[in-house]
């Protein structure tokens, strides 16, 4: 991977495992945009949505969350006059959002379907972080103020979520390893440790110019 041309790192990652810290860790240790919340901002931008109400959308099983949402938020939508997205077009939205980024200049993309909209991309790589769940309760818990069960609950939601929208988009699962270059457990790893091992990845591929 020569770092002259643009490139782009995704970190998928399950919750509570520390990919979020991880991904801004190693965006500013290589010098370059840490993407996250970015992604969610432009969608809000574009449809006039909170990004609860965008994240809350994007996890429903129903094909016809659009529907539900209009139900739900009818009186804010005929004040409000905002086009009626379909799915594919939210999709579409992100899709596009990431890469407008990632053409401008090279970056860290932390969650999203990252992983699926750069495979093809020249220059990329992409990862994914795991945790024991004992460690992931324990970090929701500390990181949210919850208590262990609230933590459990949690996890199983945004898992769940998280799963419904790779599954429902991209027709696969994200626990499917095939689908990135570096798979790391956090066992026994801190944050900086794991940033270590993707960046001795990371250079490798620089230096085979892959």
């Amino acid at each position: 991977m020569e770092t002259k041309e643009h490139f782009v790192i995704t970190i998928n990652r399950e919750l509570g495992s520390g990919g979020r810290t991880i991904g801004r860790k190693l965006a500013e240790l290589l010098g370059v945009k840490y993407y996250d919340k970015a992604i969610i901002q432009g969608l809000t931008d574009k449809y006039g949505l909170s990004a609860e109400e965008i994240e809350r959308l994007k996890s429903q099983e129903k094909s016809s969350w659009w529907e539900n949402f209009q139900d739900s938020y009818r009186h804010i939508l005929q004040l409000r006059k905002e086009p009626k997205p379909s799915t594919a077009e939210m999709f579409e939205t992100e899709r596009h959002i990431l890469e407008q980024l990632a053409s401008r200049e090279s970056c860290v993309v932390a969650g999203r379907s990252g992983f699926i909209i750069f495979r093809d991309w020249k220059k990329h790589l992409n990862v994914f972080i795991q945790a024991p769940l004992e460690q992931r309760i324990e970090r929701v818990m500390k990181k949210q103020g919850l208590t262990y069960q609230a933590a459990i609950d949690t996890i199983d939601q945004v898992d769940e979520g998280r799963e419904t929208y790779i599954r429902k988009y991209c027709d696969r699962t994200r626990y499917d390893t095939r689908n990135y270059d570096l798979v790391i457990n956090m066992t026994g790893l801190s944050e900086d440790d794991a940033v270590a091992i993707i960046m001795e990845y990371f250079n490798r591929l620089s230096k085979s110019g892959k």
